[in-house]
């Protein structure tokens, strides 16, 4: 529900990793059990997405445009639901993956005695389904919240509240958790970051292309203070005043493009009393104590300038200012959890204006993402009990394993990295960790207390159980066996400071990963995922992470240059692309993900030349194994989104629009072009000269 849930593992991936030989062994099997208790009716859930040699449109041209060539068919078949903002493939493994999971804690919520993981779930979903009991109770259970605000007099009485809410995991204002130590990743240490704005990036707060949205964002403000209780006149003028508190916020913040680039912003170790000199209002030496965290010889005071301008704000911000900014955040943060007169107007402002979706999500979708936000991993526990096969984790070994030498062979033949380096890059590669399907240990959830009575009370109980659960790692090893995404989620990530991979059970099934498929469709999607991921470590972030995860340089000088030199060509050529018109992808923001897709189609292919070597092409429905292997490709970046959406993914999202990522990596590959026989100017066939080929 707040920002103070750990967030800093999550923005380091997301800028240098998040999707979608002797090395260190993969887990060990994880533990689950034999005779599941619930049942799974596969009848009753949504079809993942195969490609189909059907799907291929034969008035289109794959030299011109393989998006639209292998999914214009597709996509005009199915287009967005109401409740949605983009479909396509991924979006049809998280719709099923949500009918897994609702299946499940519907039959979880009607045992009437559980214990464990399974009570967690049944009262969170009990409550969260009792929709007649929340309209009910309308904003009654924020009353004592709300009257701890309105008692603030001044700048330190707000200090000692934003210590007083931080600690049971409710802080509106900047995120605050464990992060690995940059110099020594087995270590954790404590980390402060960036936050308090309700807008999608600082540019939104500045740009004149996003009036509109900052127009619409101040009425719902004021909407949101209205239904709290002020009168509508006042929480006009309230509303004014948070968005210029919010707008001073973001002017000291960093743009998701200078986060997505610059990993080392994440880190800037400090002691607690050059932080006290820092933020002199807001002492963090006070802040330690409040937490209940044993005072640091240092820690990452993360983009500086913003806790800086915090502690300004406490002096020459009056209290009633401050006061209007943490109710419209208390309330606004708690509407999912609240009558449906709060969830619409965040529904109106969030999904329909600023994302362009058409109706509210069923309810039940939306309590199984509130469950997956606070109690995520316990849900997993029970999903991959009937919805992850084994095979598919044995066929996965096997699969990254041929990626992992295609990634060696690569390494050692590249023609722009001296031999020190490649020495280096190996090393890294030598150190790489998979983990497949879900964990070798679950995490433990003894003192989380929930109940049937309060939807809102069993949040707070899991932000605050979840908080306490991340502060207790500080100044403690690095768990490596635990994960970052729950096993029900459908994407893949690679983790730089631990220097490993990690793809959870439900994207393993299609249009990613079919056991049934043959080997082309197979490396085409899964395997450019898998070769996605390895990539990252080697991006222009995950490039300044060691072999043991690290924050070193490990480049000579003379490859670094070189290296920038063809990460710069990608820039340009992923900067002309006009989604939109009149919006392009700000390639510099994508730089990361498009070098991961470049890398990770180049590997699978080798992977793929590898495993199917002195074997005849199967020519199956009249398509060679290489052009299945590119359409396997395209398909998995399946995808349309909605134009309001796709304006908040471009200037917010290090990931490009699905059909760029379709286009863009293939026609850097001569193996696409010799595949659909593409003529030299055609699209699709970038001429030598600007073909980008990096790793």
């Amino acid at each position: 529900m707040s920002s103070s849930r750990p967030v800093l593992f999550a923005a380091i991936a997301s800028a240098v990793a998040a999707l979608a030989g002797c090395h260190r062994a993969p887990e060990t099997k994880p533990p689950v059990a034999a005779a599941p208790a619930w049942t799974l009716d596969e009848g009753q859930l949504i079809q993942p997405i195969r490609f189909l040699a059907s799907d291929v449109d034969p008035a289109k041209n794959a030299c011109v445009d393989l998006a639209t060539y292998a999914n214009s068919k597709w996509l005009a078949a199915n287009p967005i639901p109401a409740d949605q903002t983009r479909w396509g493939g991924f979006n049809v493994l998280r719709e099923r993956s949500l009918q897994v999971q609702k299946q499940l804690a519907e039959q979880i919520a009607a045992k009437a005695e559980l214990t464990g993981i399974e009570k967690i779930i049944g009262d969170l979903w009990a409550t969260g389904m009792d929709e007649a009991k929340l309209n009910a109770e309308g904003i009654a259970p924020l009353k004592d919240r709300l009257g701890e605000i309105e008692a603030l007099k001044d700048g330190p009485g707000v200090a000692t509240y934003l210590r007083a809410v931080a600690a049971r995991g409710e802080n509106p204002l900047f995120g605050f958790g464990p992060q690995p130590d940059f110099k020594d990743s087995s270590i954790q240490m404590a980390a402060a970051s960036q936050g308090g704005t309700g807008l999608p990036d600082k540019t939104y707060y500045f740009d004149a292309r996003y009036k509109p949205i900052r127009e619409a964002y101040v009425k719902h403000i004021a909407k949101v203070l209205e239904l709290s209780g002020i009168p509508a006149a006042s929480a006009a003028v309230e509303a004014k005043q948070v968005m210029a508190f919010e707008t001073r916020l973001a002017k000291a913040s960093k743009s998701e493009e200078e986060l997505s680039r610059d990993v080392s912003l994440y880190y800037n170790p400090v002691t607690p009393a050059d932080a006290d000199k820092l933020a002199p209002n807001f002492p963090w030496t006070a802040f330690f104590e409040s937490q209940k965290v044993a005072l640091p010889a240092k820690f990452s005071l993360s983009m500086p300038d913003f806790h800086r301008e915090v502690s300004r704000m406490l002096t020459d911000v009056p209290a009633a200012g401050w006061k209007s900014y943490l109710r419209y955040h208390l309330v606004d943060d708690a509407s999912p959890y609240l009558s449906e007169e709060f969830v619409a107007e965040r529904f109106e402002f969030y999904n329909k204006t600023l994302n362009g979706q058409k109706e509210q999500r069923a309810r039940w979708k939306r309590v199984l993402a509130h469950i997956e936000g606070a109690a995520g991993e316990a849900m997993g526990q029970i999903y991959v009990q009937v919805a992850f096969p084994p095979e598919s984790r044995a066929r996965m070994e096997t699969l990254v394993g041929n990626l992992r030498e295609a990634l060696k062979g690569r390494i050692e033949n590249l023609t722009w990295m001296s031999d020190a380096t490649k020495a280096k890059a190996l090393e890294k590669w030598s150190a790489f960790n998979t983990k497949i399907g879900y964990p070798s240990k679950w995490r433990d959830w003894n003192g989380l207390v929930t109940s049937r009575q309060s939807y809102l009370d069993n949040i707070f109980a899991a932000d605050a159980f979840n908080y306490r659960y991340e502060l207790d790692k500080i100044g403690k090893p690095v768990d490596k066996t635990e994960w970052h995404m729950t096993p029900q989620t459908v994407n893949a990530y690679y983790d730089p400071q631990q220097n490993e991979i990690v793809f959870p059970a439900a994207i393993l099934q299609p249009p990613f990963f079919d056991p049934k498929a043959d080997d082309a469709l197979n490396y085409g999607a899964i395997g450019a995922v898998i070769g996605h991921e390895l990539t990252h470590g080697y991006d222009d972030q995950g490039a300044r992470f060691g072999p043991s995860g690290n924050f070193e340089e490990w480049w000579t000088p003379e490859d670094k240059k070189k290296f920038e030199a063809l990460t710069g060509k990608l820039v340009k050529q992923y900067s002309g692309y006009e989604p939109i018109p009149g919006e392009k992808v700000n390639g510099n923001l994508t730089l990361g993900e498009n070098i991961a897709d470049l890398g990770g189609l180049n590997i699978a292919y080798d992977a793929m030349q590898r495993a199917t070597k002195d074997q005849p092409d199967p020519k199956v429905d009249g398509l060679t194994r290489d052009q299945r292997f590119f359409l396997g490709y395209a398909a998995a970046w399946r995808d349309q989104v909605r134009p309001e959406a796709l304006r908040v993914q471009l200037a917010s999202d290090p990931h490009s629009p699905g059909a760029i990522r379709a286009n863009g990596t293939p026609s850097n590959v001569p193996a696409f072009a010799a595949a659909f026989s593409c003529k030299a100017g055609e699209p699709m066939a970038n001429a030598a000269e600007k073909q980008v080929v990096i790793w």
